[in-house]
């Protein structure tokens, strides 16, 4: 099994824990790829309102572009870009800009759209019809990936005889991976998708929550025409305390942080071969300096051995 690291890229200067900075963020970068992760994965959000606080984040488009040039062997990307954000045509060239510059290991997380329609408001984009957009979106994007151009004209989107003359080093550009849950989602993931992404922040009951979605995505794969051992897996786990950190109450199964030996944790992670999962991408108990940051990462190296051995 493969397993990569999350990094966050939201926060405020006055928050409970620092706001993540550039030099964070390449630290983090460099240091998971230096102990054996395989990829390196972060949310694409504009801001977070809370009751007390808003939270910023960095724009995640210009964050993996940094990443590619200060990273030479580990993949990356956004778990899921939010497709409203961007015109699905523009963002196929973005997708195809970045697996250039970082020589073929960029991947293209994208999903439907956030619950929260805050960041969606102060930003100007629209909040209805998610599926609708993310439908005709997806069908420009893997158009113009694949085949390296389309005409397509929706009631949301259009792309009229776009084509990427400039391609990255892969003929059929990053992989596509969709972030689904419901039925019709996972008809989109299983037509357009090269792999499958959703999230869990209680692992330990992991298996038996998320059985009934893969099957369903199985079932979408058949409907289609496709072997769904062909689409990769992969969930988001939130979230691992390798140092033993947090408290009890914020502990599984009470609270959602997961402590253990790296024996314990690498189990629990592998647990999800079950559901034929190719890749867990850890989120790691926060830390107030970069030092306790690296200490963390670095933390993790025995899990992620164990993980890779199986």
């Amino acid at each position: 099994m493969r397993i990569g690291l999350i990094q966050r890229l939201y926060g405020r200067p006055e928050g409970e824990h620092p706001a993540p900075t550039w030099e964070t963020i390449r630290t983090a970068a460099t240091t998971a790829e230096q102990i054996g992760f395989d990829s390196f994965v972060f949310e694409d959000a504009l801001l977070y309102r809370g009751t007390d606080a808003t939270n910023g984040c960095w724009e995640s488009v210009s964050i993996a572009a940094a990443v590619a040039t200060v990273t030479s062997r580990i993949e990356f990307g956004q778990s899921v870009v939010n497709s409203p954000y961007r015109s699905p045509a523009l963002l196929a060239k973005i997708a195809d800009t970045i697996d250039e510059i970082s020589n073929g290991r960029y991947i293209l997380g994208m999903g439907a759209g956030n619950t929260d329609d805050a960041d969606y408001q102060a930003f100007g984009f629209p909040t209805d019809k998610r599926y609708s957009r993310f439908a005709e979106a997806i069908e420009i994007v893997h158009g113009l990936l694949k085949n390296g151009q389309i005409d397509f004209v929706g009631k949301y989107w259009s792309a009229r005889d776009a084509e990427l003359v400039l391609r990255g080093p892969r003929p059929k550009g990053p992989p596509i991976v969709i972030a689904a849950k419901g039925p019709k989602m996972l008809r989109l993931a299983a037509r357009f998708g090269d792999g499958w992404n959703w999230w869990t922040g209680r692992p330990h009951e992991a298996v038996t929550a998320l059985k009934p979605t893969v099957e369903e995505l199985e079932r979408a794969c058949v409907e289609v025409g496709r072997d769904p051992d062909s689409m990769q897996r992969s969930i988001d786990v939130f979230t691992i305390d390798p140092l033993g950190l947090s408290s009890d109450s914020e502990r599984v199964p009470d609270g959602s942080i997961i402590v253990g030996s790296s024996e314990e944790i690498a189990e629990m992670l592998l647990a999800l071969g079950e559901l034929n999962i190719d890749e867990v991408h850890c989120d790691l108990y926060p830390a107030d300096t970069l030092e306790g940051m690296i200490e963390r990462i670095e933390a993790m190296a025995e899990i992620v051995e164990l993980v890779h051995t199986g």
